[in-house]
Order: C-alpha cells, then structure tokens, then sequence
C-alpha cells in the first residue's frame, strides 16, 4: 500500500493512461494495489473519454473503520458543539473561495453537470455546512451532550428525578452515497455528523467519484478538520457491514434493492449497527382544479415540471416522475410543458455555450433510463413529447450533431390515458422523463400520488385554500416533504426539487424511510437518547443544568472543560458562601470565569397595594378588567377579585434581584418559559429566587449566555410566576 502526493483536482486523463483514483485513509492518500485487475473506469460523461481509474484493492478497510472510532472519536469528543460548529463554518468558508470552487466546477463538467446543476451541487453542499454551522451555535450548547426536553421529579421530596439526554455514539458514520450528487451528497451526511461528534467514513459511487475526490482533497488540504473526522474510500466497499456493529450508523443512498439487502444484514438486523436510508421516489406534482390555464399557479406548476425533468438531466431522486391534473386539463398541460422545453432547453457538452441541459452520468445510466421508458411505453404510456433517438446535441467546440460516445438523453414526456396504469406507479426512469396522468377529483389525486407508495416529495399547485387543504391532509403521512406553490411564493420559494438542511429530506415508505437533513433532528440521528437517573447534584454535574436542590455546582471558565463527564460534589448549597468568593457577592457581579452553577440571590419580599396595579393599568394601558374592575375581575373563576398584573409582578422581581452597577452583565435578552401559577391580590407580598441555571460560553467572543432560573413566591410560598431570565455575561 502506497501513498501519493497530493495530485490537482483537475488533473487531466487521456484514454490511454486515465490516473487511479486514491482513497483517503488513515491521514494518508493511498493507492490502491498496483496493477489492480478490478478497477473501473469513470468516464467523461460528455465524451465517453477516461477520467479516472475507481479501485479499491488492497485498501484496508477494517484500519479505516478502527482509525475513526480511535483517532477519529478521540479528536472530535475533545470539542464541543459550538467549537465542531466553527470548524464547518470555516471549511465552508475555505470551500467557497473562488479558487477552490472554480476547480470543484471543472471537475463536475465531466460529470454531465452544467453550471446551473453544480450550483445545485457543489454550492448547495457549501450551503449545508453554513446551515449546520449557524444551527449548531443557535440551537445546541456549547457543550458534549444534548439535553432533551424538561426534568421529570421523581420523589415527593425532589430528591431523585429523571433527565433525557443526547450523548454521541462511539464509532462511525458510513456512508454510502449516489452518482448524482458527488459533493452536495458526501456534505449534507458529514454536516450533522461532524456537528454530532462522529468521524465519517466516506463511499461515493463510482462514476462520479473523481469529483467526490476532488472535494475531500479541497478540504483535506484545508488542515481544518480534526485527524480522522474523514476518510475516502473510492471503490468497491464489498462486506463492510461485517465491519461494524452498535456502535456505527450507515447513512445509504441508491436503489432500493441494494437498501433491502442492507437491512436484511445480521449486523443491522440484530448486531445494532444504526441504517438510514434514502431510495426511490416517485413524486408527484398535483395541479389543482382552481389552477388552470393563466393562472399564476399554472404558469409555476409548468415551470416547476420542466425544472425537475431537465436539472442534473432529471438524475434527482427529488425530481418530479408523476404529473397529476384534472383530467380535462391533460391536453392544456401537455402542451404548455412542450412549448417551456422547447424554448428553455438545449441539451449538450456542459462546456459549450449555450447548453442548459447536460447528460447523463454515465453510458451505463443512459441505457437504464431507456429500459425505464420503454417500460412505462409497454405499461400503457405514450410520448407525447420528445424521443427515444441519439439526440442531436451541442458539442463542446460549438458544432451541433449525434454524439454516441456521450451519455445524453432527450427529455421525454410521457402521457397515461389510463391513470391507474401501475407502471406508472412503479417504474422510475431516473432521466429527464416525466409522466402526465388526468384525476376526476381531489379524493382521486389523493389516491393516485399515494400509489407512489411513499415519496420524498410532492408539490400542490393551488390558490384556493380548501383544495389545499384536501390535497396536503391527504397527501402528508406518504410524503417527507409538501410543496404548496401559488401566486405568493412562486419566485421565492426553493422549489420541488431542493431539499434544504433545515427541513427533513426523506420520506416513508418506497423512498427508504429516512430522515436526512431536518436541521438538528439530523444531528440526533448520530446521537443516542438515555434516560439519566438520579439526585439534583449528579443530575446537574451530567447535564450541565442546574436543578432545585443541586446546590452550587463547579461550572468551566471556558467551554474547552464544558461538561465534566463525571459527576461533580457541590461545592456549597444555595445561600452558603464559596470561600473562593467575596462573601455574599452578587452573582451578577460574577463574570463567567467565576460563576457557578447554583450561584443565587434571594431578594426581600415586596407588598403589592391596589395603588400599584391601578398606577401599573393607567400607565401601560393595560386596563384588563381583572385589574381594574372589582366585581368582573371577582366574576372569573380564576381570580378572587382584582389581581395585579403578572407583568408588573415581573417587572418588580427583576426590581428585587439586579444589581444597578456596571458589571460583567451586559445585556438581558430575553425571558423563556414564563408561566403565572398564582394570583396576586392586593395586601399580598412577593420575592423572587434567581438561580445560574446554565451556563454557555460563546466560542469566538469575549462574553456568553447565562440562563436564570427565576421562581416568584407570595407570602404563604405559593409559586407565583416561574421563568427562564437570559443574559449576556462578560468571560472575564
């Protein structure tokens, strides 16, 4: 096994001496064994010639997967969430830079991609790792676990209590990826994985490889990520789930037949190992009765059609294969869908000017697509626009003519007089070809995009509400995603075909039954939820969340420490003195390198006089009558007559705990939770407990997040309001 020095992401083959492809492992680039008699060729997709040699002989996988449970899970648990958040902000700021990216598009032309379609790739893989850097300093802690939702009390006494939570699993994300999204399909799988803690061990399919090669050689380059968080593997990956067990997740991509053989692995079956799948989808897009011809919902139906029949030439598992219209509309749409591909398209080498549509991904994928349209010719459909001929396409020096080395495929447009038809249903020609079926109603158009058996995606063309509602009630248990397209967001939205890191990308069924992307939900899916048990104190040491009779805990001074994975002994109970802080010092006068978890202030209680709540009522305008009005306020079954207003019992607690003077607190940016459990009538008293609750560093700057934990008590220790006060605190 050798290694080789990093070659150019563009570095040419002829086809007499196409270069090997070496794989990433271990920290090294590595070759496969030479004179390898398995390799495959990956061609160019436009002119059949030789990219790249695809082989994988003598690479040691099992190093690999070891490499990243070891090597790999050891550098990533040193971070925490928000620093792993950085560190994908950065690359995707490294990925971004003009140079970087001019070499991933050279490289994605020979794929078939045009420039349009490797926006949709290579940019909308940059765009994941923006999306999951932003979400992971928003959404998660600067911390190694997840907390997942509120404590359960489990003793009258608060003495024991139960806490969910996220920790990340111990070995690796496998991923086994598709030819037709070489970069956009490594990133949006590495993105949550990396975010969670777990290395990636990286498959992508063999005819575009070279450009999934080319990305991980920009980013290993970059030196921005942790040793053995990635690793490439490029060919055969023949028995690798017996390399894996519970500790490992396997995110595919591809055909169903392979996915069913994946499940039926023991491994998967009864060993643990984690499978999430992406298949085949035959999605729908359903134009409403309201929507006809000059409408703008029309016009954005037709549009969206001819949209997903020719981007990355149709090869989407998103793109739209069924067309539901009313059936009196067949004709209409038709031709409208005709005339958009004749004036929008022009199919050819990605390289010469002018081309919108390139080709196929292969030769192999050309005669696939056309076994599927012959299929579906065969089922019951008929062409009612384009054909199975060579096509006369543009070459790259400009000329116009057949081109039978290339991969192209002409955009078929396929009409079923019979809807029920199931090849229809159940073939996917995975091409620039669509299908056109009439519906008698909206029950009908319900039934009929359910056929699919389970889909990524639909779209609902409509401006009337109430067939919206019918369609997208019926339509959502078989659709990971629903489009709603009409007057309002025809030109802003995303379209039918983009799935976005924020929104789940997956559907049940067919489509494989998975859930990539879906903001952090993705991020859990290389996490494991447990059920901790026990005191506040080690409830509060293991969750980095202070709880009610924990006492004061050992909080970091920085996020590097942040939390301990051992339980820590309090250091002094609530209202005891930390003998490492002046005594009785204000925790707002504690700068987070000194404040602890438990840190609190009890204030003095105040009384509340009917002058106050009259003056509070005339001075915000707040003249509810529970404040104002004596016999109504006494009328309501919640009050005993008039009360105070619960925005004055907040705004007097915050009165009772700050400290005026200038601090290491810099701001009070919100208030969470806020629930008022009792009434507060004249003559009655509060006072307030405010407690350090959690407490975040932020990464990159000098101050970080402090949630309080704020309980209003009257004067018979009736809870009155609680809440979640959060302020910006200075590190130092």
């Amino acid at each position: 096994m050798s290694t080789i020095s990093p070659a150019s992401p563009t570095a040419s083959a002829t086809s007499s001496s196409p270069r090997t492809l070496p794989s990433y492992l271990q920290g090294e680039w590595r070759q496969p064994t030479e004179g390898s008699a398995t390799g495959i060729a990956a061609l160019d997709a436009s002119t059949g010639e030789p990219v790249a040699l695809v082989s994988s002989d003598g690479l040691d996988l099992a190093a690999a997967v070891d490499h990243a449970r070891t090597v790999g899970q050891g550098a990533l648990g040193r971070l925490t969430f928000h620093q792993r958040a950085l560190i994908l902000k950065a690359l995707a700021q490294h990925l971004n830079s003009d140079e970087v990216k001019a070499d991933l598009y050279e490289v994605s032309a020979r794929t078939g991609a045009t420039r349009r379609d490797s926006l949709v790739d290579v940019d909308g893989g940059i765009g994941v790792l923006f999306s999951y850097a932003s979400k992971g300093r928003r959404e998660l802690p600067n911390a190694f676990a997840l907390v997942d939702g509120a404590p359960e009390n489990l003793a009258r006494d608060g003495s024991f209590g139960g806490q969910h939570l996220y920790v990340r699993i111990p070995g690796v994300s496998f991923q086994v990826n598709a030819f037709n999204f070489p970069v956009w399909g490594m990133l949006e799988k590495f993105a949550p994985a990396f975010l969670a803690g777990v290395p990636s061990i990286v498959k992508p399919a063999t005819p575009t490889a070279f450009l999934t090669e080319a990305a991980v050689r920009a980013i290993v380059d970059s030196g921005l990520l942790p040793e053995g968080s990635l690793q490439l593997v490029c060919g055969s990956v023949h028995g690798f789930l017996d390399l894996l067990d519970v500790r490992d997740v396997v995110g595919f991509t591809g055909s169903a037949s392979t996915a069913s053989a994946f499940s039926g692995h023991a491994n998967v079956l009864s060993g643990g190992v984690g499978l999430t799948c992406e298949t085949d989808s035959l999605n729908a897009a359903i134009l409403g009765p309201d929507a006809v011809a000059g409408t703008p919902e029309f016009d954005a139906f037709i549009a969206s059609v001819v949209t997903e029949m020719t981007a990355k030439a149709g090869q989407k598992c998103t793109s739209i294969r069924r067309v539901i219209v009313p059936a009196d509309a067949l004709d209409a749409v038709v031709a409208a869908i005709g005339t958009r591909l004749d004036a929008r398209v022009t199919s050819g080498d990605p390289r010469a000017d002018g081309v919108t549509m390139g080709p196929l991904a292969s030769r192999e994928q050309k005669a696939e697509v056309r076994r599927s349209v012959e299929a579906l010719l065969a089922g019951g459909g008929r062409i009612a626009y384009g054909s199975l001929e060579e096509p006369r396409v543009t070459r790259a020096d400009g000329t116009v003519g057949p081109a039978p080395s290339g991969a192209f495929f002409s955009p078929v447009l396929l009409r079923f007089d019979d809807a029920d038809a199931d090849a229809v249903h159940e073939v996917e020609a995975f091409g620039p070809v669509a299908s056109v079926l009439g519906y008698r109603d909206l029950a009908d158009a319900v039934r009929l995009a359910n056929r699919g058996g389970g889909s990524l995606v639909a779209t609902v063309a409509s401006a009337d509400p109430s067939v919206v509602a019918t369609l997208v009630s019926g339509i959502a248990p078989f659709h990971g995603r629903v489009l709603v397209l009409d007057r309002d967001d025809a030109r802003s939205s995303t379209g039918h075909g983009s799935p976005v890191p924020h929104l789940v990308h997956g559907g049940p069924g067919r489509a494989g039954g998975g859930e990539e992307l879906g903001g952090i939900r993705a991020v859990k899916h290389y996490m494991r939820r447990t059920a901790l048990q026990g005191s506040p104190a080690v409830l509060t040491a293991l969750t980095g969340q202070w709880r009610a009779g924990a006492g004061v805990q050992a909080a970091p001074s920085s996020a590097a420490a942040y939390p301990s994975t051992a339980p820590t002994a309090p250091s002094a109970s609530v209202g005891e003195v930390d003998p490492a802080d002046p005594v009785g010092e204000h925790p707002f006068r504690k700068p987070l390198s000194r404040l602890r978890l438990g840190d609190a202030i009890a204030s003095e209680a105040r009384e509340i006089t009917l002058d106050d709540i009259g003056h509070f009522a005339e001075f915000t305008g707040d003249t509810f009558y529970a404040h104002t009005d004596e016999e109504a306020a006494a009328a309501n079954p919640f009050f005993p007559g008039r009360v105070a207003h619960g925005y004055l019992l907040i705004s007097w607690a915050a009165g009772l705990f700050v400290d005026p003077a200038p601090g290491p607190v810099l701001a009070n940016y919100g208030l969470e939770n806020l629930r008022f459990l009792t009434p507060v009538s004249p003559g009655d008293s509060i006072r307030v407990t405010l407690t350090a609750k959690e407490i975040t560093p932020r990464e990159n700057e000098d101050y970080g997040e402090v949630r309080w934990d704020a309980v209003l008590h009257n004067q018979r220790d009736d809870v009155v309001a609680t809440y979640d006060v959060l302020t910006l605190v200075a590190k130092e």
